[in-house]
């Protein structure tokens, strides 16, 4: 089978519409204020001076990423041709569950830029101890360097009460030159969809990182589509029909402008014909392509949210996965007490009933929940109704796959109980 000859790819350079692919400045789409901003910020490394702290922030898929790797990949050669290392050390915070392993993985990706041992165990040391084989390998082989840490708000740490560990990471980073720990010039660049995480950073670290910010817009259907277009030479010149690039934009607008999602879809499509032996890309692959990306991007989507969104979600899914009654719908109510059952057993902070209803109903936009008004009768009030539009099972499977939720994991039947007497108590009322 795999000597077979079949009619060959449609694709002349995948790589390109790879989303993470660092492209070259004449395919950048509508982000000239926000390259010309993050080019004099790290102009001042060329000139041997300290750049500022950055803080990139706006919706998924904006092109904050795309940027500063552009920009980066630029200051290394130019740095290289000088005979200056520039060192570009870019981790993504999102599986990172706590400081330790923010900095163990920091250690491993300069380790492996360099050709290095990555010198210290991934569990068994201090962190302090993995600081310090850090700023030595930084010292060794770089004369510059920036760090930067994407999706920086979802490094929370395990405990909600304490310091953010963000916090605590933006704080020694961002002074490891003052204090002499790196010996070169040392900028970070934090980037996330919620510059709201500021509010919670400690006060010695807000003094210390002092971001210039950099804000991305969402993207409009017209720049959507310059942007297809610009990578259109990924594929075969015969291989895209005329509809492809319209219809993709235009599935991608519906997203909030997301560029990633887009590049996503038209690979996807690309895809899909070559694994049917198709040598061209028409419509029906780009909307099979889209429809195989919403069967999954739900769960998805469930990874992204925050420590308090996670525990509303798996507490709604709860109710409708465990009750005895026919239908998912889940009354507000119950699921708001079996929520606060969750919060006490995984002790975490507790919101008010109005955060957790807001919250919930704040996933009917990624198409996770379906939410109605309901009246409980003359007198009785009113209360949100939520219904999953997928099964709720799977949800709880992968909220439960954050190690901070991981304490609810085997209480099942417990659950279950809880649930069911909610349940009982509400339609009794």
């Amino acid at each position: 089978m795999l000597n077979e000859e079949g009619n060959g790819s449609v694709f002349v350079n995948r790589d390109l519409v790879e989303p993470d692919t660092i492209i070259d400045e004449e395919r950048i789409v509508g982000r000239d204020d926000q390259l010309e901003s993050v080019v004099s910020f790290l102009k001042p490394t060329l000139q041997a001076n300290r750049p500022p702290n950055m803080l990139l922030y706006g919706p998924a898929g904006t092109g904050k990423s795309l940027i500063i790797g552009a920009v980066t990949q630029q200051i290394v050669e130019l740095c290289k041709s000088k005979g200056e290392s520039f060192g570009v050390v870019d981790i993504n915070c999102q599986p990172i569950n706590t400081l330790d392993q923010a900095v163990y993985e920091l250690v491993q990706t300069v380790a492996k830029d360099v050709g290095a041992e990555v010198g210290v165990p991934e569990t068994g040391v201090s962190t302090k101890r993995k600081y310090r084989r850090l700023y030595e390998l930084i010292n060794e082989h770089y004369d510059s360097v920036i760090f930067i840490l994407d999706e920086i708000d979802l490094l929370v740490g395990r405990r909600a009460n304490d310091e953010p560990a963000y916090s605590k990471l933006l704080y020694q980073l961002s002074r490891a030159s003052n204090t002499n720990e790196i010996e070169g010039r040392v900028s970070v660049a934090a980037l996330t969809n919620d510059p709201k995480f500021m509010e919670d950073i400690d006060g010695r670290a807000e003094s210390s990182f002092n971001p210039r910010d950099v804000y991305f817009p969402d993207y409009d259907a017209n720049q959507l589509r310059e942007i297809l277009q610009n990578r259109r030479d990924a594929f075969r010149p015969d291989a895209l029909s005329d509809d492809v690039i319209p219809l993709v934009a235009a599935f991608a607008a519906q997203s909030h402008g997301d560029a990633r999602k887009a590049i996503d879809l038209f690979r996807g499509a690309g895809d899909l014909a070559d694994e049917r032996g198709e040598d061209s890309v028409d419509e029906h692959h780009v909307r099979e392509s889209q429809e195989e990306i919403d069967k999954d991007r739900s769960l998805k989507l469930v990874e992204g949210l925050t420590t308090q969104k996670k525990i509303s979600l798996y507490a709604t899914a709860a109710v409708a996965h465990y009750s005895k009654r026919s239908g998912s719908s889940v009354p507000s109510p119950v699921g708001f007490k079996v929520y606060q059952w969750v919060t006490d057993e995984l002790d975490a902070d507790q919101m008010t009933r109005e955060t957790y209803v807001k919250y919930v109903k704040e996933l009917s936009t990624y198409g996770l929940i379906s939410t109605s008004r309901k009246s409980r009768g003359r007198g009785g009030g009113m209360y949100m109704e939520f219904t999953f539009t997928g099964d709720p099972t799977g949800i709880m499977d992968r909220v439960t796959d954050d190690t901070r939720l991981e304490g609810i994991v085997g209480q099942g039947e417990l659950l279950r109980t809880v649930v069911n007497a909610q349940l009982k108590e509400f339609h009794q009322d």
